[in-house]
């Protein structure tokens, strides 16, 4: 166990040799200024978003394993296609990990730090990866007393991505709404939000088994792109939702453009007039994710009134502001072990971290697979 003055950390370089190195390196831990504690980090998840710092566009099926037992050193290499897309961050050793929990073990003279000694705080800031992170006390949530680092360690990312868009729909005046990817972490916290505030929420998903994880947590509105009567499925759950704005985790190939025909078609069902410009209702769809990396396909057959962009949870906390933040943070505190917890296939040392049977497991994205790392394990 370190002393705190030093730790390691996991870092991640892509060299502009077209080689990715993921390795741990050992580094001072800094005093904390008056507003800052050193949290000893306890858990930290790996979130897909994660993902993309830790292996960039590597071809993680060329990895390789070197180095030590206790120093670990991982190379793998990146398409010269995906090189370009990479440009700002050649040459640079990058530290991981946008979120996690721990204690408190150090402080600044502030009021708001020292109220924090001592106490377990989940935290959002990256560099998480690591076994200690001198940060401001503003970016550390107390955790309610009988709460573990484990419990605390997802309190950011996915609670508030999945309230994130529940927010965004009432603002932007949809009444339901679609999400795909919808068996992941996320899409569980969404449909728990949902049911607990009556919101319509449409869930598409690609499999029976995602579809049974669903309907065992209380989901009414399950449709699996798998079969033959999708678009016919999907449709009549429009139909009965009245959703018009959907957030996809996918991103390429055809379903943004499926989702914004068939909302056209199930707006057109009730509607009391034809129009050749098609329905006046908006129709949005949101890209927030990209587990597919193709192009997004759009036929067009949802007329004039639609959008689709992009969403991501930083712009839109910086658009909706401090207090509307601090009501939606208080609500996952509020709720940290029923509506928002989540759930770990596995828990890994950062040396374990960097085991290529793990990376092969925790790279693919697979729902249900979900990997913790504590730090100081």
């Amino acid at each position: 166990m370190s002393d705190g003055k030093t730790g390691l950390q996991l870092r991640s370089l892509i060299k502009k040799s077209g080689e990715l190195e993921i390795s741990l390196v050992d580094v001072p831990t800094p005093e904390p200024a008056d507003d800052e504690v050193v949290v000893r980090i306890e858990a930290a998840p790996i979130n897909p978003s994660d993902l993309g710092l830790l292996v960039g566009a590597a071809d993680m099926s060329t990895a390789k394993a070197s180095g030590t037992k206790e120093a670990p050193v991982i190379t793998a290499k990146v398409p010269d296609g995906a090189m370009r897309a990479m440009g700002a961050r050649i040459d640079q050793s990058l530290p991981v990990g946008n979120e996690g929990a721990g204690v408190v073990i150090k402080t600044g003279s502030s009021d708001a730090a020292k109220a924090l000694m001592g106490k377990t705080v989940a935290m959002i800031g990256g560099a998480m990866y690591a076994q200690y992170r001198t940060l401001k006390a503003r970016d550390c949530q107390p955790l309610p007393e009988g709460t573990t680092a484990a419990e605390g360690a997802s309190w950011f990312v996915n609670p508030l991505t999945a309230l994130g868009m529940t927010e965004t729909m009432r603002r932007e005046g949809h009444k339901a709404l679609v999400h795909t990817a919808a068996a992941s972490n996320l899409g569980q916290m969404l449909n728990k939000i949902c049911i607990k505030d009556g919101i319509g929420l449409v869930n598409i998903v690609r499999s029976k088994e995602q579809a049974d994880i669903l309907h065992k947590i209380g989901a009414k509105y399950v449709v699996d792109s798998s079969v033959p009567s999708f678009l016919d499925d999907l449709t009549n759950a429009l139909v009965e939702t009245g959703a018009t704005i959907a957030f996809d985790a996918i991103g390429g190939g055809k379903l943004a453009g499926d989702i914004l025909n068939c909302m056209e078609i199930a707006i057109n069902k009730s509607a009391k007039e034809y129009s050749r410009y098609g329905s006046s209702v908006h129709k949005q769809v949101y890209v927030y994710g990209a587990l597919d990396i193709r192009p997004i396909e759009l036929p067009r057959g949802f007329g004039m009134a639609w959008g689709v962009g992009g969403w991501l949870l930083t712009p839109f906390l910086q658009k909706i502001g401090p207090a509307d933040i601090g009501r939606l943070r208080q609500r996952v505190v509020n709720e940290l072990k029923t509506t928002f917890a989540s759930h770990y296939t596995k828990v890994v040392s950062l040396q374990e971290t960097l085991d290529p049977a793990n990376i092969a497991v925790y790279a693919k994205r697979a729902t249900g697979e979900k990997f913790l790392i504590n730090p100081n394990k």
